[in-house]
Formats: C-alpha cells, sequence, structure tokens
C-alpha cells in the first residue's frame, strides 16, 4: 500500500523557495526520487503564500520511507531545514486499495 506524505515547509524572507533551489541545484531531490520505492518527491507553491511550500512525497510502502529515513540524505535535508530556519506541517496518507468511486469518476476529465 503507497503511502503519501505531505509536507508544508513555512519560512520566512523566501527561506521556503530557497530550501527548495538548494534541494534541487544540490542534487538531493533528485537522488531522492531515484531511490527505490520513491514514486513521486515534487514541491509546488501555494498561490496565496509565497512563505510556504508543499512537498508531496510518495512511496512504494512504509519500508520504503523507512530505508529513506536510514540513508545520509536525512542529515542533508535536516541540515538545510535548519539553514532556512523553516516550519513544518506533516500530513500523511494511505492509498485507497478501492480507487477512485463510481460515483467521483463523473467529476473527472483525462
Amino acid at each position: 500500500m503507497s503511502v503519501t506524505v505531505n509536507i508544508y515547509y513555512t519560512g520566512i524572507n523566501g527561506n521556503a523557495r530557497k530550501f527548495v533551489e538548494e534541494m534541487e541545484s544540490s542534487g538531493t531531490a533528485l537522488a531522492i526520487r531515484n531511490e527505490e520505492g520513491n514514486l513521486k518527491y515534487e514541491y509546488y507553491f501555494p498561490f496565496h503564500d509565497e512563505e510556504t511550500i508543499l512537498l508531496i512525497d510518495s512511496w512504494r510502502d512504509q519500508a520504503a520511507i523507512d530505508a529513506h529515513h536510514n540513508t545520509p540524505m536525512m542529515d542533508t535535508i535536516t541540515a538545510l531545514r535548519s539553514k532556512y530556519e523553516l516550519h513544518m506541517k506533516v500530513e500523511r496518507y494511505l492509498e485507497d486499495v478501492n480507487g477512485v468511486t463510481e460515483n467521483d469518476k463523473q467529476f473527472i476529465i483525462e
């Protein structure tokens, strides 16, 4: 069962965006995307909040997340969070094994 973690990073003076820029330019984000079991690792910027970024981080299962948490990249991420003085809000979601309901499909355009 896949696991998705939404992490909202909030800072001041554009620090959340600077964090993302460094995660990308250093190759750390790409290394995470290339880890076994990573399904998605993407940053998004809320339209009405310039001081927050959203990371959508999806993994094949809990074992893949646990393996990721035991990599040296976690030290890099922790150091960058500290460097940019970011605060975090975390939401965790498990895959709905039933998928999209028939009722919901009427609202989806593919």
